[in-house]
């Protein structure tokens, strides 16, 4: 009886992190900043697999700690099963150093002796796991050493025994052979017959061999490419794939023909080659979303071309490695000219279509107000840095109401609530922090940001989504529309050099005709200038018509829109529920990020010194959890 198939593939081996030197065209010596990623071919595979659509697996070892920390929930929030990624309490992960000298220089680092992947044994093979996949991935090198060679060798004969179809990358690194000095990583050919005969003995029970011209002539034991595919041909039946760059790649399913261009091949795509590193795992991962469909070879081999020439032409190896969507994009118009990422729209494809959480709803408690903050401490006669004492008060109370629950988050300031933010950050929650200079109109963005806003967008976590609050109507006059358009798309451009996501708030001035087109046409505005921001936030809209102007904006501008939070005013929690109500029936709105409702009056109570600090949280808590309620009542009611 044959098991039932729950995965696609288990990717198995390499699991480190790569460190990407940042300034391009110098010296991996002189590198002087770098970009952290999930590095190792299997690990850039199962992203790179899972991105595409498959349902992936990763097994290996890493560290017990930050860097290993980091893989296990990188792999998960791509969406890759890490039930088999094993911690080690003995060793660390693998840590790579890579750069960008030239369009043929890349210099890398290993730090992988007695790294924890390489500990991987036999005894850690699963065999209803590997049963539980319709293909096994395996490296190179991770036959290099006696541990992992018996480790592969184990989840190779369980996977024959149960059906699981066997992919070998040939993935020849000779420095992890200690066949170069170690500061020769980049080095991608050293023949050597001992590694050629080690090789051959595991293409036998290979149903699928990938590899590039060097690496079939390590594993064939000739530099003569047809003369390495004919020896590997004598030692396995599987289709072997041909990796051959800019003219794409020849597959050969039968004897190798007299031709290196007589194998099946698909479409290849012209790019302008940036950054070679990572394009074999992107072309892999290409692969393998045709093979394991049960597309035609054609297919695949043009899936494969497209993914790794999208590749080259970005920094990083997993992070570069594209969507289906944008794979299915890219060969829709025969690619995007030689710099795809020029492209403004296809860019954002990228972006948005890669990016990390899914938010069906969110619950936010917002305390980022600074003037209101401000003028309390004022007005009760305290010194204003009792506010930041407040703020970590109102994040206990976000903290106690959301507890586990994956819609809560909060909005919170770095200027009276930096404290409260770090509490918050790290711990799984939506969290969003402003930029702007509280009350600005022209928008100016807040003092202890700076003129470089994509510096100082450099120096938050990963997580913290980025809020401005544009007090913005569609009819201003030309000059302050100008001004505050060229502050949105220098924060805009700042968003997208420092990853981060945007939210854009926008509320009409005071006193100024709000129609149901007012919001919808500010964001067509936005949309028109090449803005698009990850989320919106709005206020409540005078009519239902107004709803259904700003559902079909994003909706012709942005399909992949995160949505709209509503914001509150300071409206009682009864005006807030009619919002709720009204808003509904609409799927693009997500959810709330209201403050002042929650906490104004317990906070000025607090700081005048007619409650303590348990009853301000009590009460804050109480209130949000009200809200929450409110909410879910009013999707519940248009459900």
């Amino acid at each position: 009886m044959t098991m039932s198939k729950s995965l696609d593939l288990i990717c198995m081996g390499r699991a480190g992190v790569d460190l990407y030197g940042e300034q391009v065209g110098g010296r991996l010596e002189d590198m002087q900043s770098f970009r952290k990623y999930v590095g190792g071919c299997p690990t850039n595979i199962a992203v790179g697999t899972a991105r595409l659509g498959l349902k992936s697996a990763m097994f290996s070892r890493v560290g017990d700690e930050h860097n290993g920390r980091f893989i296990c929930e990188t792999l998960d929030k791509e969406g890759v099963d890490v039930s088999h990624l094993i911690t080690d309490p003995d060793r660390l992960t693998a840590l790579v150093f890579l750069g960008i000298k030239d369009r043929d220089t890349f210099p890398l680092i290993f730090y992988r002796e007695n790294c924890a992947d390489m500990a991987l044994c036999a005894a850690d093979v699963d065999a209803d796991f590997i049963a539980s996949a319709k293909a096994l991935l395996v490296s190179g090198t991770h036959f290099s050493t006696e541990t992992v060679d018996a480790a592969c060798r184990a989840a190779i004969r369980a996977a024959k025994a149960a059906g699981t179809r066997v992919v070998f990358d040939i993935d020849y690194r000779p420095v992890l052979w200690g066949l170069t000095g170690k500061g020769e990583g980049e080095n991608r050919f050293v023949a050597d017959a001992g590694v050629t005969e080690h090789l051959q003995s595991i293409l036998p029970d290979c149903d699928l061999v990938v590899g590039t011209e060097e690496e079939f002539h390590i594993a064939g034991g000739s530099t003569d490419t047809l003369q390495a595919l004919a020896n590997v041909r004598t030692r396995t039946d599987a289709t072997l794939v041909l990796k051959r760059g800019e003219l794409g790649c020849s597959v050969y399913t039968d004897a190798i023909p007299a031709s290196l261009d007589d194998g099946v091949s698909g479409r290849a795509f012209a790019i302008e080659v940036f950054n070679v590193l990572g394009a074999g795992d992107a072309f892999m991962s290409g692969f393998l979303r045709g093979w394991l469909k049960g597309e035609d070879l054609e297919t695949c081999c043009t899936y494969a071309n497209a993914s790794g020439a999208l590749v080259v032409t970005r920094h990083g190896c997993a992070p570069a490695i594209p969507s289906f969507d944008e794979l299915q994009v890219f060969i829709d118009r025969n690619g995007v000219g030689k710099h795809p990422d020029e492209d403004a729209g296809f860019a954002h494809l990228h972006r948005a279509s890669t990016r990390w959480g899914n938010w069906p709803e969110l619950e936010i408690m917002a305390f980022d107000h600074r003037i209101q903050f401000e003028d309390m401490a004022d007005r009760v006669g305290v010194d204003r840095s009792r506010i930041s004492d407040a703020k970590k008060l109102i994040a206990k109370a976000a903290r106690r109401v959301g507890g586990d629950n994956a819609k809560a988050g909060v909005l919170v300031d770095g200027r009276w609530g930096e404290e409260a933010l770090w509490d918050m950050t790290g711990v799984g929650q939506w969290v969003a922090r402003p930029v702007e200079l509280p009350a600005s109109r022209p928008l100016e963005f807040d003092f202890n940001i700076g003129r470089n806003i994509a510096a100082h967008l450099n120096t938050w976590p990963k997580e913290q989504v980025v809020k401005c609050l544009v007090f913005y109507h569609p009819d201003d006059s030309a000059d302050l529309k100008q001004a505050q358009e060229d502050k949105l798309l220098t924060l805009y451009d700042a968003c997208i050099a420092a990853d981060k996501e945007l939210l854009i708030e926008i509320i009409p001035p005071k006193g100024s005709d709000v129609r149901s087109d007012t919001v919808s046409r500010a964001m067509t505005r936005f949309y028109e200038l090449g803005i698009r921001p990850d989320w919106w936030k709005l206020p409540p809209a005078p009519d239902r018509e107004a709803w259904v102007n700003i559902s079909a904006v994003i909706e012709a501008n942005d399909p992949y829109c995160r949505g709209v939070l509503l914001l509150g005013l300071e409206a009682p929690q009864d005006e807030l529920a009619k919002g709720f109500a009204a808003v509904a029936e609409f799927p693009l709105v997500k959810g709330f990020a209201v403050g002042r409702t929650l906490f104004a009056k317990p906070v000025e109570d607090w700081l005048a010194g007619r409650i303590d600090d348990d009853t301000l949280v009590d009460q804050v808590a109480a209130n949000y959890a009200s809200l929450i309620t409110i909410w879910r009542s009013s999707r519940k009611a248009a459900a």
